[in-house]
Formats: C-alpha cells, structure tokens, sequence
C-alpha cells in the first residue's frame, strides 16, 4: 500500500510524527511482558527490548545484598545510559538512586542512614501520579534499606526507551555510558558485598509486600 500510494503521488510522504510520538509508539519486544522480572549477579547485559519496562507506570526495584563491610560500595543495578536511564548503587555507606531523564537532568536521593553490614535488602520504588505536558511520569520515588523509608523525592521518569542501541539493564555494574555523569566512574563494580538478586516487579503491589517476597527468597539458602 505504501508503494502503490506513493507511485500515485510520485514521491514518498514525509513522517509527521514528533519525536516524542515515536519513543513513545508500543512496539514488539523481544520477550513478552510480565509483572515481576529477576535478575542475578553477573549476567550478561540485558538487551533494552528483552529488559523490565518501566516506563509510564509505578514500579518497585529490591536488591538482595550480603554487606561484608562498611566500605562497601559499588552499583546494584544499572538501566540505560548517558542519554536517560536510572541507578541502584552504594557510596560512602549511603544507598543512593539516581534518574537520569533523557540525559538532560539528573535528579539523585541519598538515604538519611549508613547501610548496615550483614544479609539488607536495598531498593527503591517509584509511584507515579500523573504525567505531565512532555508526557513523561510524574510521582514519588522513595528509597529503603530493609522495611524502613530512608529518602524521597518527586521525579519524572523518561517516556520512552532510554537507549536504541547499547546500553541496556546489568546487575553489579555499570559499564560503557554511565547513567549519571556526576556521581561516579564506570563501571563501580560493586566490592565488599555481594548481590543475590534484583527483583523489578511492575504489577502495582507495595514495596513492602514485594519485600516480604525478598525475604521468603533469601531464607531459602
């Protein structure tokens, strides 16, 4: 139909759409989408369009983590790149989530505590509220060490995917284009502790409840 129409017109039809209709336009993904996504330590980067879509919804991230010592530090979880993307990571004893959004504006939360030593879980959940006139996310995002809220703050969240090639989610890194430019150098590999896993979960639950789920994983062992 495309070709028909355009030896009618003798030419092909310019694209209307702005920039912002296109990121945001669903497309097929590589593998079908679910509620909750988990990811272990030192796995191969995950592919954008195989990774957790968090985009346009309230989501959840839980790092179950073995704190060995105080200096620990490093990345837990990393999506994205310089150009938009988001980041779980420990500096100075303090949990920090950075959200990079479109590689424009960095906003950042440090937890008001240390991290304790020994079996923590670390994570952070957005609730959106609305969305504002570019389209992007709007609400709260809250960090936890355990079951206790230990920062917060208003964010917007990127609309659309936040690279379309190259960097995509990785777990205990943060290798090639860094999410945030200000608050450390790649990859920050994370030393001193060690990752069991990170669970996305975007079906809507609570933090806690999808902490509870942590804590039923880990006891496991």
């Amino acid at each position: 139909m495309w070709y028909h129409e355009a030896g009618k017109c003798q030419g092909f039809q310019l694209e209307d759409h702005r920039p912002v209709e296109v990121l945001t336009t669903p497309r097929p993904q590589l593998a079908p989408q679910r509620d909750r996504y988990v990811y272990g330590p030192n796995t191969a980067e995950v592919p954008e369009g195989a990774a957790a879509n968090v985009r346009d919804r309230s989501y959840k991230i839980a790092a179950e983590v073995t704190v060995d010592t105080d200096g620990a530090q490093g990345v837990l979880f990393s999506h994205g790149g310089q150009f938009g993307g988001h980041a779980l990571f420990v500096e100075d004893s303090r949990l920090h989530d950075v959200y990079n959004w479109l590689g424009e504006l960095e906003r950042e939360i440090v937890s008001d505590v240390d991290i304790p030593t020994g079996d923590v879980i670390r994570g952070v959940s957005f609730d959106k509220e609305g969305n504002d006139e570019q389209r992007s996310a709007t609400g709260t995002a809250t960090l936890f060490i355990n079951d206790e809220q230990v920062g917060q703050q208003s964010i917007k969240t990127q609309p659309g995917k936040f690279t379309l090639a190259g960097e995509g989610l990785n777990v205990g890194k943060n290798p090639g284009g860094l999410v945030s430019t200000t608050t450390y150098t790649a990859p920050f590999a994370l030393t001193g502790g060690a990752i069991r896993e990170v669970i996305i979960d975007v079906s809507g639950q609570t933090y806690v409840d999808l902490e509870l789920d942590a804590i039923e994983m880990m006891s496991r062992d």
